[in-house]
């Protein structure tokens, strides 16, 4: 009889009922679990539960895993049960009361504390409760006239607060003033601090004090994240600040050394920066050991948010603001800046410039190198990688315009070409876009850490970091290796890969390593003049490239786009993803945003400071000034997508039409990429295009008509306008963005 009971529970549990799709994930997202986290638990793939969770075509678990799938729902469902329907006119269950609360309460979903956050406090609802104030490591309820009571819940990608006792609210605040006047700070997680500061010094003090916000350091001799402040127009307003900057206050990115704020920090002996107190503010004390007292304020109201990286975050209720802003800063880092400053920080902050040292005679621990670093002081730069203006370059006539042989001028394609009356009989235009190119030339770069050598003649060594004088006149791209074999090209529908323009070289010119291995690489002899090499070297950028792509990779599996998906599903996924939760959709943005303006800070060039040519800017004292690392970095990144189009070409006969920086334009018979790209059972061209989310692989960038290509091209009458810059969406303006 027991076997026949036991055949019968096998049975039932087969045929376990498990919630809809929407209420697998609410339930997994309420208890701050991952994709990951249940799939190890139930020893599938993460793809097999994102598909569980699939709110389209939902699949179902089968056999055991189905058994512990339905086991694992229904505990969370007693924990987190569905919230009650508006129409509802008593009090709603105390989880709910709290996700309403704080602005992250929806019709559908209910978004509580996760277990490694402070716990929600249960509230009843009110047209305007007050509440007492509570320590700082507890969580209140706002009123619920101030926030809407059907809010939007956090889905996947809200982040937990940080296991560090010291950090366990999270590693930022949104800090707000509700309509009573009480002043709130938003953390993560759905957590609201009480604010009991009366003034900005107050509130830094509490900030340090009381608040337990912050984050754990990325490497083990840098150094923990400051405690990041955003502030409102009300919090503003409360701490004697403006609720926005006035033109002159705007183009000098702060406010005057006078302002009376600025005189309370100063009385209590709170420091700012030499930038001032301005959209992005860092108001310290000198460290005292290894204590380090700084806070760190964004002000969106300021443009702290740019809204070419950040949308509309600076929009955004002080919950939701959180969440996003924390989603990036456990991702990425706890923001310092702008995104392009934020990537450069987080170069510094994978690879600190120094590390403590062995135990000296007595014991004691001194400062010396961190090896893998830049270091802590800043080296000049070759001069043929030097700028214009740069002081290298001072003794140069005034006018005087360097060409190639002076100048390396390693940067993004800009290329496009007439198309063949061949191509005008194919019905569409097809843009791809190479995902996060830059980070992916990045990835695995042998880069220079120290200062260049001078060589004359050199011998070229592909693994040697450095800048080549070298003549590329003669490799000519109608008969090219591609691996190891010689093939047959039509090079004039081809650009060049060693010039931005696609324009062949006529003569010698400076190039990166990557340009010059290239060359070799497509079956060529080279034989450089001189080169400035760096033989201190390494792969500085690798755990920067890991923590981006993570970052990126994560937030788009969120937003429903994983890594796995046959190229059809990928393609599918990406139709409106950024709909799914555009909260989530601006974190992407600022990833990728982060990527190239960390790139481009390693050039900065001057900003305004009354600087005239010749003289030194401020960027040049930093040791993360390094144009060459930007030039290798750009110069890989070219040759990669130039490797693909050859490749492509001599697979399938096809040459792209335009290129803009990493988009890449062809003549198609269908609207699709798979119109064009050479898939043969599922799988691509081996080192050609492929569809998916990973950096270096590509998704589709828009369709037009090859009529509109040429009805554009006749009004503007230019043959060869660069159709890639406007292939996503067909409007063509005289704006160039540079995207």
């Amino acid at each position: 009889m027991s076997e026949m009971f036991d055949a019968v529970d096998a049975l039932v549990a087969s045929r376990a009922p498990l919630p809809p799709a929407e209420e697998r994930k609410r339930l997994r997202v309420a208890h701050g679990l991952t994709l990951d986290d249940v799939a190890g638990a139930l020893k599938v793939r993460r793809a097999t539960v994102s598909a569980w969770e699939s709110a389209k075509k939902p699949t179902e678990p089968r056999g055991p895993e189905r058994e512990a799938y339905a086991r694992l729902l229904k505990q969370l469902a007693e924990l987190y049960p569905a919230p009650v329907p508006d129409t509802f006119t008593g009090a709603p269950a105390p989880a709910e009361a709290e996700a309403r609360s704080t602005g992250l309460a929806s019709d559908a979903a209910v978004m509580t504390a996760p277990e490694n956050t402070q716990t929600p406090v249960p509230a009843p609802v009110a047209a305007a409760p007050a509440v007492a104030s509570r320590p700082a490591s507890t969580t209140r309820s706002t009123s619920t006239s101030r926030r809407p009571s059907a809010r939007k819940a956090a889905p996947a990608g809200t982040p937990a607060g940080g296991t560090d006792p010291r950090f366990e609210n999270g590693p930022l605040a949104v800090v707000d003033v509700d309509e009573d006047g009480k002043v709130l700070a938003y953390c993560v997680g759905g957590l609201v601090l009480d604010v009991p500061a009366k003034s900005l010094p107050s509130l830094v003090d509490w900030t340090l004090k009381e608040a337990k916000l912050g984050a754990p350091k990325l490497s083990g001799p840098g150094k923990d994240a400051d405690p990041l402040l955003v502030l409102t127009q009300a919090a503003l307003e409360r701490y004697g600040l403006p609720a926005t900057l006035t033109e002159e206050e705007r183009l000098a990115g702060r406010i005057p050394e006078g302002h009376k704020v600025i005189k309370q920090l100063t009385r209590a002996e709170w420091k700012l920066t030499k930038r001032g107190f301005g959209p992005w503010a860092r108001i310290y004390r000198p460290a005292q050991g290894s204590e380090r007292a700084c806070v760190q304020l964004c002000i969106p109201s300021w443009n702290a948010l740019d809204t070419r990286h950040w949308g509309a975050a600076g929009q955004l209720a002080p919950a939701e603001l959180a969440r996003l802003l924390g989603v990036y800063a456990s991702r990425v880092m706890t923001p310092r800046g702008s995104t392009a400053v934020t990537g450069l920080e987080l170069m510094t902050a994978l690879h600190p410039a120094t590390r403590a040292s062995e135990p000296d005679a007595d014991g004691k621990r001194h400062s010396e190198h961190n090896p893998g670093s830049l270091g802590k002081d800043p080296v000049d730069c070759a001069p043929c990688e030097a700028p214009d203006g740069h002081p290298l370059l001072k003794d140069l006539p005034r006018f005087h315009v360097r060409g190639p042989a002076e100048k390396l001028f390693e940067e993004a394609y800009d290329w496009a070409r007439p198309m063949t009356d061949a191509e005008c009989t194919l019905r569409h235009l097809v843009g791809i876009d190479v995902n996060m190119a830059f980070a992916a030339g990045a990835n695995g770069l042998n880069v220079g850490l120290g200062a260049p050598t001078h060589v004359t003649n050199p011998v070229f060594d592909p693994k040697l970091p450095g800048s080549w004088l070298v003549d590329l006149s003669h490799v000519d791209l109608s008969k090219v290796k591609v691996g190891k074999e010689w093939v047959e090209l039509d090079g004039s529908l081809l650009p060049s890969p060693f010039t931005p323009k696609g324009e062949r070289p006529e003569g010698p010119a400076w190039y990166a390593t990557p340009t010059v291995a290239y060359a070799v690489e497509l079956g060529y002899e080279v034989r450089p003049l001189e080169a400035w090499v760096r033989y201190e070297n390494g792969r500085y950028l690798d755990g920067w490239y890991n923590r981006l792509r993570d970052a990126y990779l994560a937030t788009m599996a969120d937003l429903g786009v994983d890594a796995d998906l046959s190229p059809e599903d990928f393609l599918a996924a990406m139709d409106g993803y950024k709909s799914r939760d555009p909260e989530l959709a601006i974190v992407v943005s600022a990833i990728k945003a982060t990527v190239k303006g960390g790139l481009g800070k390693l050039r900065e060039r001057p900003r305004g400071e009354g600087w005239r040519p010749g003289e030194p800017w401020r960027a040049l004292s930093r040791p993360t000034w390094r144009p060459d690392i930007r030039a290798a970095v750009i110069s890989r990144t070219r040759i990669n997508l130039h490797r693909k189009i050859v490749k492509h070409a001599a697979f399938t006969g096809q040459y792209p039409i335009a290129i803009l920086s990493d988009c890449v334009v062809y003549a198609a018979n269908g609207p699709s990429p798979l119109d064009f790209l050479p898939y043969r059972e599922g799988k691509p061209l081996p080192g050609g295009f492929k569809l998916g989310i990973n950096p270096g692989l590509v998704k589709h960038e828009g369709t037009q008509d090859v009529l509109w290509g040429e009805e554009v091209r006749e009004r503007f009458n230019a043959p060869e306008l660069n159709l890639a810059r406007y292939i996503k969406d067909g409007t063509v303006t005289d704006v160039d963005n540079g995207e």
